[in-house]
């Protein structure tokens, strides 16, 4: 490939696998630097986002495994030990948002906030001094986005002594700044749950639910460029047991998986549509799971079927007969925070 021209290496090497573009880059002075411009992550990144490179990252108290996900069988495949490049406690790692490879996670026993790439293994702690960038679980909310620049950023919603207060990460700039937000007074009881960001079309959003039955359920929405913050309507599901909505970016429209019942759990599929929910199906009662499994749930979707997943494996299929779902999209939530679907690309957590 030495004769080459530098273009036709561009357009084959954006296609290479992301551990393809590492070792490429100890070939010569030229292809490193080729292969550590931004246009090239970028157009690599976007080439990237293909169901054949995502995997699924688990944590327990002993390791830290990635996995492919087979398709034929919808399963996980062989796993790989994953070292965890940064310091730890018994891979007492939380996990709260993804995005383009990047995962952000807290180190529980510090309460830091890091960026991590695990496919190239590349980290950067996001915390100061003056405590910015600590995150303290059950009172604070995370999303990660990126610009029209492509400068990858964090948005983190503490909840301190009865305020709230917003603060903005940029890798570019690596720095922290605050930004108001405004949300009603009686968010800033602990009852109120938030998930973690799903980014989508330009805005972050977040479900706020009351921890009760038949509490407050409301979806907030933090637009990207304006930096201003909304709040939407939950889907009109019934409040006669535990309400839990979980968050899918499907072809850049935001979709919710809402969750009602309590011994058994009803699930509504619903698309946003300029603020307003519109039910896709409904699906038939899932007969009881013990909160142990639960606790461990991520979610799938590929070629119409929809697939509850645990570290243990697939726990249940749910046949789907809806036009979107041709592909896998990933829910972004775990719920114990100890996994993630990413996708393995070669963007840095740091400029």
């Amino acid at each position: 490939m030495a004769d080459l021209p530098i273009e036709t290496i561009f357009e084959i090497l954006t296609r290479v696998p992301a551990k393809v573009v590492g070792r490429s880059k100890s070939v010569c002075k030229e292809w490193y630097a080729l292969l550590s411009t931004r246009d090239f992550i970028r157009v690599h990144c976007s080439r990237s986002l293909v169901s054949s490179n995502q995997r699924v990252l688990l944590i327990d108290d002993l390791t830290c495994s990635v996995h492919p996900i087979i398709f034929q069988s919808c399963d996980y495949g062989p796993r790989s030990i994953v070292t965890l490049p940064f310091d730890h406690q018994n891979n007492d790692v939380s996990i709260l948002s993804h995005l383009n490879g990047l995962l952000c996670v807290c180190l529980n026993h510090t309460n830091e906030l890091l960026l991590w790439n695990p496919t190239t293994t590349a980290f950067k702690r996001l915390s100061t001094p003056d405590s910015l960038g600590i995150y303290i679980n059950n009172l604070n909310a995370v999303g990660l986005y990126a610009d029209d620049t492509d400068d990858y950023k964090v948005l983190h919603i503490k909840r301190r002594c009865g305020v709230y207060e917003s603060y903005v990460y940029s890798r570019e700039l690596n720095f922290w700044r605050n930004i108001p937000f405004l949300t009603r007074q009686e968010y800033l009881s602990p009852n109120f749950y938030w998930s973690p960001g799903t980014f989508c079309g330009g805005t972050l959003y977040f479900t706020l639910c009351e921890c009760w039955v038949g509490g407050t359920n409301v979806v907030i929405c933090f637009d990207i460029n304006s930096e201003q913050f909304k709040e939407i309507s939950f889907p009109p599901v019934p409040s006669t047991g535990f309400v839990q909505g979980v968050l899918v970016n499907v072809k850049n429209e935001l979709h919710m998986f809402a969750t009602t019942g309590w011994f058994e759990i009803t699930i509504d599929l619903w698309t946003l549509k300029e603020d307003y929910w519109i039910k896709v199906l409904s699906c038939p009662p899932i007969p009881p799971i013990s909160l142990s499994l639960w606790g461990d749930i991520t979610h799938y979707m590929t070629n119409g079927d929809w697939f509850v997943m645990t570290k243990l494996g697939k726990l249940f299929t749910i046949e789907m007969d809806t036009k979107p779902f041709k592909i896998l999209y990933p829910v972004t939530w775990f719920r114990g925070y100890k996994g993630a679907v990413f996708v393995e690309t070669v963007v840095s957590p740091t400029i």
